[in-house]
């Protein structure tokens, strides 16, 4: 039995899936002991306070956003495993619940990019690290597609300025941008604080700013107005990792170990990028086409009877707003389908190939493979939580 504390912030939707993976691994093996510690105990104590508590109430582990000057040896040193959730930085003394933030990064740009947008953005934080990467693959996404300099970046304010909606420059920055544009913020707290501002100020969304947050918190995205686009991670699968990481390095303390990587798996779409971004209204007919039945039969010669195109004007125009031919976006629009129902559905994945129009399954597994890097029956492995 381990006897786990976890010093958190729980009104975020990360942190409780972190703990619904924890006590899956403590459903499967031996009962575990779950302390939530506010972060205001820290801040009210100090992280020797914390350490305290630990050792009267015997804690075997803690979980933990701890600042970058936090003496967290005090941990090993007194027989404590300590694990650092993702916070500002990552620490090289123990081990890190930590996310792939450049991956993600580059799955927002991918996403409005096949949207048809022009115009990109990124708003998130400098000196935090997760903010920081999330924006540079972001932008490396951009460069490879050729639009690296359709690219505008706010990562002006620090962390300790989160909390405040009315920065000047942050609204003159957001009247300043070409519209429309495909902005990602760093989380969604941040997606909701621009949401605020741009309802402030009468900027139309998605319109005029379409707008992307990371975590998929289902609190946050659902009240915000519109409700909220987000990229989706795999963080209970996170939460199950670091129990096993916790289970081991309590049985084998100086073994060797690894950084728990939770992978972001899909975007959620909602109202706020519900809009397809170009100013040909026949392009931006057959975008919804495409995106409304993608999980139907889609052939190029249909699409192209629903414009008053011949098929190689829309095939020439079509190319021109997404950088690909009709036929190879659908494919890859539906691979990305694919991928996301392989998560949200524990269907077979050949019966989910089939309802998809993907009745190739052999050949699907080796496409699947081109753009994902792995098969389907490894990428549910990889994303899904281990049972």
């Amino acid at each position: 039995m381990a006897r786990l504390i976890l010093l958190t912030d729980f009104s975020e939707e990360y942190a409780k899936l972190l703990l619904k993976g924890i006590v899956q691994y403590s459903k499967e093996h031996t009962p575990w002991v779950l302390c939530k510690m506010p972060l205001s105990y820290r801040d009210v104590h100090g992280i020797e306070g914390v350490l305290e508590w630990a050792l009267k109430w015997k804690a075997d582990a803690i979980i933990g956003q701890f600042y970058p000057t936090d003496k967290i040896n005090l941990f090993k040193e007194n027989g404590i495993i300590a694990i650092a959730q993702d916070f500002k930085t990552r620490f090289k003394q123990i081990p890190n619940i930590t996310g792939a933030h450049h991956l993600a990064g580059r799955m927002g740009a991918s996403y409005f990019i096949q949207k048809g947008f022009k115009n990109f953005a990124f708003y998130g934080f400098k000196d935090i690290v997760w903010s920081e990467e999330r924006c540079t693959g972001f932008k490396d996404e951009l460069i490879v597609n050729n639009l690296g300099n359709k690219f505008f970046e706010y990562q002006n304010t620090t962390f300790k300025e989160l909390w405040y909606y009315e920065p000047e420059n942050l609204i003159n920055w957001l009247k300043a941008l070409p519209k429309p544009i495909g902005l990602m913020t760093c989380d969604d707290n941040q997606a909701h604080h621009i949401t605020e501002i741009c309802k402030q100020y009468e900027i139309k969304i998605p319109e005029e700013i379409a707008v992307l947050g990371v975590d998929n918190d289902d609190a946050i995205c659902s009240l915000t107005n519109p409700p909220l686009s987000s990229i989706n991670q795999a963080v209970e699968k996170g939460g199950y990792e670091t129990a096993k990481l916790i289970d081991q390095l309590m049985q084998s303390p100086d073994m060797p170990y690894e950084d728990i990587i939770v992978l972001p798996t899909h975007v959620i779409t909602r109202q706020s990028t519900d809009i397809y971004a170009t100013n040909d209204k026949y392009i931006a007919i057959v975008l919804k086409h495409i995106h409304q039945n993608i999980d139907q039969k889609l052939n190029v010669n249909d699409i192209s009877r629903l414009v008053p195109l011949s098929r190689r004007l829309l095939e020439t125009k079509f190319k021109q707003v997404t950088g690909l031919p009709v036929y190879a976006y659908i494919f890859k629009l539906r691979i990305e389908k694919f991928a996301q129902t392989m998560l949200e559905s524990s269907a077979p994945i050949v019966e989910i190939a089939m309802n998809l129009g993907l009745s190739d399954y052999k050949n699907i597994s080796r496409q699947f493979k081109q753009v994902k890097g792995c098969t389907p029956s490894e990428y549910r492995l990889i994303h899904s939580l281990k049972r």
